[in-house]
Parts: C-alpha cells; structure tokens; sequence
C-alpha cells in the first residue's frame, strides 16, 4: 500500500474513533475525508475481503442484515454497514470499522448495502464474489428517472465487476430483460399453481423487452414480480435456482413459509420481506451453508430502522413503517390486512433530497385500501401535509377522522391521545428520523445513526 493510502487509512480510523467516543457516531465524515486524501482508499481497504453486494429499490437493509446474520454462522470474521450507510463514503467508513477488527492474515468477508445509483462508484475499486439484485421499481424520480435507467445503472455497475455472479430475483421481468457479462442465477417464487392473470393496471415493468406486449402471469405475487410469461413471443420468467415453494402462515409481526422444501419463520411480516429471506437464502445457500444455518441467521437478525420496528409510548405500541414510493407503499399497507387488534394511522411526507423531492408517487399508492379497514383516526404530517392531506381526502377517508400536524414534533403528542393502543406510522426516510429524534428527546428510544 502507498504512503498515502496509509495516511488516509490512519486518519479516517482516527476520525471514525472521535465521532464514536465523543459524539453519537457518525457513518459517512471519515469515509468522504479517507477518500480525499486517497480516491484509491476503497481499493486498499477491501483488497482481503471476499464481499456480496445487496442492491436494488426496496428491501436492501433488511436484506443484507438477513445475509449478515445467515453468513455469521459460519464465517465469523464478516463486517456490513447496518447504518444502511450505501453511499461511497458510507462503505469506506464500514471498511475502516472492519479494517481495525479483522483478524491479522485471515481473509473477512463483507457483506455490503449499496445504493444501486452508487454501485458504479463501489465496483470501480471492490470486486465482490456476488451481487444480489432485490427488484427495480419507480423511485425518486427527481433522482434515478424510470425503472430502466435505474436498472442500467445497476448493470454498469455489474460490469465493472465481470467475475461476479449475480444473484438476481427471478420473477422481476426486468432482470433478465438484457444480456449481461456476469453470470446470472435467480431466485423467486414457486408456491401456486400456474394461472393466467395480469398485473394491475397502474404498473411499470410490464413490457416485454422483445416485442413490447404486456405480459401476463401464470401467478402474480405484488407489482410486476411473478411468473411471468409474453402470449406473443418466447419471453418468460427463466428457471429458479432458488425457490420459495410454499408460503404456510403470514402476521402482522411474523412470516411462515418454505424455501426449497425447507420450513423457515422471520419476524418480520409481509410477502416483500419473503422475497428479501429468499434473497438471504440464496446467498447463504451459494456459500454452503445448510437450511439449519440459514434459518439460525433468521432468528438471530433483529428489527432494523423503520422496518416495522415497534417502539412503546407509554401504554401505546407504535409499529414504525418506512415508505419511499408506491409499491413499498402499498406493500405495507397490505400488512394492515393481518393485525386482528384495532389500530390507528400516522403517515409523515417529506419531501427533502434524501426522501426524493418528488411526491407525486402518492397518487399511485393504494390509500384507498386504508378504507377496507375500521381505522378510527387518521394522522397526517410532515412537510408535505398538504399534498397527503388532498390525497387521504380523494382516497375517501371521512374528514371527522383526519387529523392534520404540520410539525412532526406534535405526532408524539397526537400518539398518546391516539382511540387505539397500536398505531401504524407509514412516514418517509427524514420523516423516520425526524420522529426517533423526538422520540430519542423525550426518552423513548435510544437515539442511533442511521
């Protein structure tokens, strides 16, 4: 290693050391300063680390922490960033933790969330044994632009790393819409019988890339994932190494189901995050371990940052949800269909550059669904109050039950005056840090970097 890399290793360490003994943290200052000194850093760092990459819309925090907690079983010198700090410097940062851990002339093995705009930035120094493509749906289009120009991003970054197998979900038409460099295996679903259906109507990614004919479905999972088939050309869905063969039981807190034939829980709920324990599954199976440890990694995996992360308020139970665009959404709204208590809402719209400045995806979430359930009140906050007020309006929800809180600061006062014990918060990425600020202000929670 140069000199300067090795300055630039030093003084990042040293940084990372101050914001972690005197501060609260810190994910990203000594990784943006370590590759200022050296724009190699990243290459130095991570040259003895066999390392998977998780990327993709939705689900890569939860994904790779399941991965994490899967591979620890039998590799215990692993690192990750569990900030979800995806970014470039957020991943330097990471190595810089790990860089200071590792057992000397024993190589570590890293398992990475990175943003899928971010990936042609990590590639361009790390050359990961595996990348796992999650899915590709619309998302800050202030920022990534359709499905498809987020999707070449990810393949870009793919290239760089020609070695690398990809991991990729099957039953995303998207992902074997071109022919890559890389090799591809793909995991999905296989727990019905085949049908004939289509998606519905107000969805991207239906097109087939060959004739542009809408495709239909021998069964449809959400959204535009599932067995997919052209009735006018030879596009389908290819075939699955990995595959989930049977969904036993889903809770509002919980998840029963098969992969392979082999019986797996999770604590966490909904057929997305099925698809994100596949995903774990399948990287867990290519480096050998067995369904025993696989499901051990699930047990011991712990609620992340705002994915369905449940915080008490005196005698309230609050269930936090992250959302960022339609198909997270309405994802979690169809978690609402399996709590059998009385609950009420809260949603939180932000509109700063890390929530996506563009709101408009609230007019393609299902708020109209919320309706299907006796919600006694309804919440509304956040710098957007306005916008998601009109929307929760035109969705039909009764004005004697919609409350609107411009200031985030007054929700907690609103959830203690809340008609039900649980309340469902559904609120945007500064939105969710926003309210475990306060919550972390008034003695809640202990307040964490994300």
């Amino acid at each position: 290693m140069s000199i300067r890399g090795t300055i630039a290793i030093n003084i990042g360490k040293l940084t990372q050391w101050g914001l972690q003994t005197f501060t609260k943290g810190g994910t990203s200052l000594p990784g943006k300063l370590a590759v200022k000194l050296d724009p190699d850093v990243l290459k130095h760092l991570s040259e003895n680390f066999d390392v998977v990459i998780i990327t993709g819309t939705n689900g890569k925090t939860l994904t790779t922490s399941l991965t994490y907690h899967v591979l620890q079983q039998k590799f215990p010198n692993i690192l990750t960033n569990p900030t979800g700090a995806n970014m470039e410097q957020g991943i330097i940062s990471t190595f810089l933790d790990g860089y200071s851990r590792k057992v000397k002339h024993e190589k570590g093995l890293a398992v990475l969330e990175v943003d899928e705009a971010s990936l042609v930035k990590v590639t361009k120094f790390i050359k990961p044994k595996v990348i796992v493509n999650t899915n590709v749906f619309r998302d800050q289009m202030d920022r990534f632009g359709e499905i498809y120009t987020i999707y070449q991003k990810m393949v870009d970054g793919a290239a760089l790393a020609p070695d690398a197998v990809i991991l990729a979900n099957g039953d995303s038409p998207i992902f074997h819409s071109k022919e890559l460099v890389n090799k591809q295996i793909y995991f999905g679903f296989n727990h019905e019988p085949d049908g004939d259906t289509a998606a519905h109507y107000n969805t991207d990614g239906v097109l087939c890339p060959n004739c542009q004919h809408i495709l239909r479905y021998k069964f449809n999972t959400y959204s535009n994932l599932g067995k997919y088939y052209c009735p006018h050309c030879d596009f389908k869905r290819p075939e699955l190494t990995y595959a989930v063969t049977k969904v036993n039981k889903l809770t509002h807190n919980s998840s029963s189901f098969e992969i392979d034939g082999h019986p797996f829980t999770t604590n966490v709920a909904g057929l997305y995050n099925v698809y994100n324990a596949l995903a774990a599954y399948s990287v867990g199976r290519y480096f050998g371990l067995t369904p025993e440890q696989i499901q051990a990694g699930f047990s011991a995996a712990q609620q992340k940052f705002g994915r369905q992360e449940t915080i008490k308020v005196d005698d309230k139970e609050i269930i936090l949800n992250l959302i960022k665009n339609p198909v997270g959404l309405n994802q979690v709204i169809d978690l609402l269909n399996y709590e059998e208590d009385p609950f009420s809402v809260v949603s939180i719209l932000n509109d700063r550059p890390a929530d996506g400045t563009d709101v408009s995806w609230i007019w393609d979430g299902n708020y109209e669904k919320l309706l299907d359930f006796d919600i006694p009140k309804v919440t509304v906050s956040g710098i957007r109050h306005k916008e998601l007020t009109l929307r929760m309006k035109v969705a039909g929800i009764p004005e004697d039950r919609l409350t609107v809180l411009p200031e985030v600061t007054d929700v907690i006062k609103e959830f203690k005056k809340a008609p039900t014990k649980k309340i469902y918060v559904l609120a945007t990425y500064t939105a969710v840090l926003q309210l475990r600020k306060e919550l972390a202000n008034q003695g809640y929670i202990a307040e964490r970097m994300k």
